[in-house]
């Protein structure tokens, strides 16, 4: 069903359950769509994300990879998804608009994970499945695709007060590329935080026995990354208007590769318009490091604590 992916670091605390967190990361890309990033020096989404939750994780925390979208891939019923304490979504080139096998099978795992009250995180597609499952509408933005750097975001009165937040400033920019956007919220959601292209960047869903964390922005890009994404979209982004010509769009990767490597460039961070809130880890992960502490590891030995003796 998964493959293993490592274990975690200490940057998380101690387990309170006594035995390390399992958590289930899905990448819902396809093959070719995970190819053409790798082609572009881009990370698969599922490294990104194992990356990032092993940097917030307790020692030991095991992970395995599901790619729902793979073709012969049988994805865990419900007995097997309740041996894990935790799902994270990543990112994903595929919409919730689209009636498709590979949509609709993913959407009956987030169906799953809420009724065993598993508690879910995720980014972009993430959000978004986890609106949809629970009852709500995604749709195309309007205003065209919101690519590279969203600005802005503005946490709500309930995003300033919610645990995902704790740490984070009130207004901040952090890496994002989507062309859909939540519209219509479930039953137990709560928008946390949104910016002028896109009025749901941050919610939480409350759905049957689970709650689900989720950001409409990438948490675990950095710059190389995104300058990597952007190399892979070049031709759509400069379709859509993003860039005048590859030699802009270049220029732009060129700029983003050499702060990553540089972060000491101040002009860099100066024309890119970008912020510790972009550049600093710890800033930029404080929602996916609160969710473990904060929402999966109360909720795994709350779990465990309730489990009928074998």
């Amino acid at each position: 069903m998964a493959e293993v992916r490592g274990d975690a670091g200490a940057d998380g605390g101690p387990d309170p359950a006594g035995s390390p967190p399992k958590i289930l990361i899905v990448d819902g890309y396809t093959r070719a769509g995970r190819e053409q990033l790798q082609s572009g020096g881009a990370s698969v989404a599922a490294d990104l994300y194992v990356d990032m939750l092993t940097r917030c994780a307790p020692p030991a925390t095991q992970f395995e990879v599901l790619f729902p979208s793979d073709e012969g891939v049988e994805l865990p019923g419900r007995e097997q998804l309740e041996t894990f304490d935790g799902v994270a979504w990543t990112g994903c080139s595929l919409s919730l608009c689209d009636d498709v096998a590979e949509v609709n099978g993913q959407l009956q795992l987030a169906r799953d994970a809420f009724a065993l009250g598993i508690p879910g995180f995720g980014s972009c597609w993430a959000a978004q499945i986890a609106v949809v499952a629970a009852g709500g509408t995604v749709a195309r933005n309007p205003r065209g695709r919101e690519m590279g750097i969203a600005r802005k975001i503005m946490l709500t009165d309930e995003g300033r007060s919610h645990a995902m937040y704790a740490g984070k400033p009130a207004v901040f920019d952090a890496f994002t590329s989507h062309e859909d956007e939540i519209v219509e919220l479930p039953p137990g959601a709560v928008v946390l935080g949104g910016n002028a292209w896109t009025a749901v960047q941050a919610l939480s869903v409350r759905h049957d026995a689970g709650e689900f964390w989720g950001l409409q922005y990438h948490p675990e890009y950095n710059l190389h990354e995104m300058a990597r994404l952007t190399y892979c979209r070049i031709d759509k982004l400069i379709a859509l208007g993003f860039f005048a010509d590859r030699d802009a769009a270049q220029l732009y990767i060129d700029r983003l590769e050499q702060l990553h490597g540089d972060p000491e460039r101040h002009d860099l961070a100066w024309q890119l318009g970008i912020d510790a809130d972009v550049c600093d880890e710890h800033t930029r992960t404080v929602e996916a490091r609160n969710w473990i502490n904060q929402l999966l590891l109360p909720r795994m030995r709350s779990r465990r604590t309730n489990s009928p003796s074998p």
